[in-house]
């Protein structure tokens, strides 16, 4: 017959095995959401980019020329063209999102980005649209869509 001794000591050692799995899990479920943020606030950023770049460009080159050459559909390059407005104002979160940790010093390049005061951005948007190069690729934008 186990004592109830033994069987307290059985326990608490079933207990700790679990614990470290549980602890070993969520720490590696917790780093790799961490990656994931990181790796999607800079997708933003370059989808901005991209969209920026067909807008300052399209004086020159328009979209179905950029994918002949590119070798990107020209629906890809449309779409990051319709929406480098709305990227560049999801991608900013509030100080208190709670989805960094107070160490952020081996994060790379998106732990240089100081916090966010709570308020909106600020868009820096051209004066006034091109109105022949700009239409192009809306209109082109427009067909695909």
């Amino acid at each position: 017959m186990t004592t109830p001794e033994e069987i307290e000591r059985r326990v608490e050692e079933a207990d700790t095995a679990r614990t470290a799995k549980r602890s070993a899990a969520a720490k590696q479920v917790g780093e790799l959401a961490q990656r994931r943020t990181t790796a999607a606030d800079q997708l933003a950023d370059i989808e901005r980019e991209l969209g920026e770049v067909l807008v300052d460009a399209s004086d020159v080159i328009d979209v179905d020329e950029l994918a002949r050459f590119t070798n990107v559909p020209a629906s890809e390059l449309n779409q990051w063209l319709l929406n480098r407005k709305s990227i560049r104002t999801k991608r900013k979160r509030t100080a208190g999102s709670g989805l960094g940790t107070k160490n952020e010093t081996n994060q790379g390049p998106s732990a240089a980005t100081p916090p966010t005061t709570g308020q909106p951005p600020t868009l820096h948007e051209p004066a006034a649209p091109r109105a022949d190069s700009t239409s192009a690729l809306v209109r082109g934008a427009t067909e695909v869509a």
